[in-house]
């Protein structure tokens, strides 16, 4: 939709289009699947290495979620406002992976589909299982030497470690089930937020930070991020490994596939198939 006031775009600081216009306020829905589309392109393209580093690099990062929440938890009295504030620490991780163009796999249940969709072939498919398969591993990988720096190396003291296993403790006690529903949200919201981004326009720090805030308040099940909380619990004897992969891992992954993927991915493609 385009302005009707002349100086709207300058007040916005907006850039003018060569007939000395200002832009269009919001994104059509056709170019903002475009733009998502041409990334998940160049993300199918890009090297394993590339892939791989980057999503170790997006594991580690996403792990300062549980540090930042498990502070503020332990700093914060006991009250039933405390979550409230705790839970900004959710985000952190999720600003330093996407602000940083980091490898994250539930952006990629929408990134890497959009061209699937787009050109269903057997090639299209290869790459996308690739970039799935790459990205999971590497990102559970890079959480996993995190909550093994902060325990097995003892990074974390004794009174901070405490902070961060009762952050931690609801991934344990969810169960298959439970888990599997609440990551549903979780992965339609991260999708939900990979679809706003294009049109944020230097807004992008208050999209992730409202978005992930909410996954967080509400205790919606993230495959990455609560990786990190399901690794500090087995390596501190709360949680067999057996209740990690079978208890959260798995069951979480197929409710953020579901949400990201089957949801919002295959809502938002339906939504401009028929005009582009």
């Amino acid at each position: 939709m385009a302005s009707k006031n002349p100086d709207t775009g300058r007040r916005n600081g907006g850039p003018k289009g060569r007939d000395g216009a200002a832009p269009p306020l919001r994104l059509h829905s056709t170019e903002v699947y475009e733009t998502i589309r041409r990334d998940g392109e160049e993300e199918l393209r890009r090297p394993l290495v590339s892939l791989w580093w980057s999503g170790v690099a997006a594991g580690l990062a996403i792990s300062s979620s549980l540090v930042a929440e498990g502070m503020l938890h332990k700093h914060l009295p006991e009250a039933e406002w405390t979550v409230l504030i705790s839970s900004f620490g959710y985000a952190v991780g999720f600003l330093i992976v996407v602000l940083g163009r980091l490898q994250l796999f539930t952006e990629n249940t929408i990134t890497a589909i959009l061209p699937l969709l787009a050109d269903p072939s057997r090639l299209c498919l290869w790459q996308t299982g690739r970039l799935w398969g790459v990205v999971l591993v590497a990102n559970l990988v890079g959480t996993g030497a995190a909550a093994g720096i902060a325990v097995v190396l003892g990074i974390a003291d004794e009174a901070q470690l405490r902070a961060l296993v009762e952050v931690a403790l609801p991934v344990a006690e969810k169960g298959a089930m439970q888990t599997l529903v609440t990551g549903i949200p979780a992965g339609f919201l991260i999708a939900a937020m990979v679809w706003m981004l294009p049109s944020s326009r230097s807004f992008e720090f208050w999209v992730i930070l409202t978005v992930t805030y909410v996954i967080g308040i509400a205790g919606f099940s993230h495959v990455i991020a609560g990786s990190t909380e399901a690794y500090l619990l087995i390596f501190e004897g709360r949680m067999t490994l057996g209740q990690g992969l079978f208890g959260f891992l798995l069951p979480c992954f197929a409710g953020n596939v579901i949400g990201g993927t089957l949801l919002f991915a295959l809502l938002a493609y339906g939504q401009v198939k028929e005009e582009i």
